[in-house]
């Protein structure tokens, strides 16, 4: 392949952080901690494809916490970092990605602007970490726990990740230095003497290292601005054997009318996402009269409105999708209708309820003239990552 691969190294235990479960699988707002991380880079263009670095006693929570995401298999991860993410590189050498980012699990705020800036300092440099310049004073103790010394602090810099590089260069460096103990990737790269930059990091780009740090990691959480957008569609039926149904093709005497594949069920969702950010509806966006819209998929549509909702600073929460009508029966095809919706916006299917209702035989769809839906979403807004 060409392009980014992504790496999270998910593969440590924690320790200082406490709890029973290693702190990459703790629930923040309901969700392993891990899912949020995966989730900023699955929403990201310029990531091609994600790898996680797991622990081997991991497996079973790593598929809990990846359910449903489009990611590449996992990778065993070693008896230290360093080894860790020496074999998550290993893993990609057969892809031969251009650049890889390698990311810390445990820093779920990471943000789009900060991915795209250490993939934009690649086209010149080897390598690009995202840092924060000290601010605090520095003291330097002794074992009597008393200063020895106030350092300098002009120039220093706090790194974070995602620490990006050319693939092959830093896969070469990784084999040269395996034997030495290194702080982080970018300190590999610099004993092998890549040039790498520094780029502008984030205070809200932090590590959660201890309980305190979850307590913060939930206030940013629970300080979103919650929206709600509202979303209705209908069409006609016409001859045909097939409705498209919540991305779910299901046999029927008849098809639905429509300029794409007429999936009244992702349209209403696609509406809902749109309103609840105020980016217009389906129409604005896909323009019917469009020629490259017809029979498209409507997949297309509802991962447009995600894709939104995240360049908004948005997190979808919940979707509510109601269909209306006599026939087909959706009981049956409900399942499959969550698992879909859940696919196309990497979802947990947790978050999605797909339910049918008919109109007591009153009105178009009672006379079985066509199919409606109603959706409703629920974004959480946050200030951007």
């Amino acid at each position: 392949m060409t392009g980014c691969a992504a790496l999270i190294v998910s593969a440590g235990r924690g320790h200082r952080f406490g709890g029973e479960l290693p702190k990459q699988y703790t629930l923040l707002a309901g969700e392993p901690l891990l899912r949020h991380t995966l989730r900023v880079f699955l929403d990201h263009p310029g990531v091609d494809t994600i790898r996680v670095i797991i622990h081997p006693d991991d497996k079973a929570l790593y598929e809990a916490a990846a359910d449903g995401m489009n990611l590449a298999a996992p990778v065993l991860g070693g008896a230290e970092r360093q080894d860790s993410v020496r074999n998550g590189l290993e893993s990609l050498e057969s892809m031969a990605p251009d650049t890889v980012l390698i990311h810390d699990a445990a820093r779920p705020f990471v943000s789009h602007d900060i991915i795209s800036r250490v993939l934009n300092a690649l086209k010149t440099s080897s390598g690009a970490i995202p840092a924060v310049a000290v601010g605090d004073t520095l003291k330097r103790g002794g074992e009597n726990g008393l200063i020895t010394e106030t350092v300098d602090r002009a120039g220093l810099y706090r790194a974070q990740t995602p620490q990006g590089f050319r693939f092959s260069e830093i896969l070469a460096a990784h084999r040269s230095f395996k034997n030495e103990t290194l702080t982080d990737d970018a300190a590999v790269g610099e004993k092998a003497g890549l040039a790498i930059a520094l780029i502008e990091g984030s205070e809200a780009n932090f590590k959660l290292t201890s309980r305190e740090d979850l307590l913060r990691a939930e206030r940013r959480l629970a300080s979103a601005e919650t929206r709600t957008g509202m979303g209705f569609d209908v069409h006609r039926f016409v001859p045909g054997d097939h409705v498209t149904l919540g991305g779910v093709k299901i046999p029927h005497d008849r098809s639905l009318e429509g300029h794409s594949d007429a999936d009244v069920g992702l349209h209403a969702l696609t509406d809902a996402l749109m309103g609840a950010i105020g980016a217009g509806d389906i129409g604005a966006h896909f323009p019917p009269g469009n020629a490259e819209w017809k029979d498209a998929p409507s997949d297309i549509f509802l991962k447009k409105a995600g894709e939104l909702v995240t360049c908004a600073g948005g997190r979808i929460h919940n979707l509510d999708l109601t269909l209306i009508g006599e026939t087909p029966k959706i009981g049956p095809h409900r399942e499959a209708m969550i698992r879909r919706i859940s696919e196309f916006l990497n979802l947990a299917p947790g978050r999605v309820s797909v339910k049918a209702t008919t109109t007591e035989k009153l009105g178009f769809t009672g006379r079985g003239e066509g199919i409606a839906a109603q959706a409703v979403a629920t974004v959480g807004i946050y200030n951007k990552y």
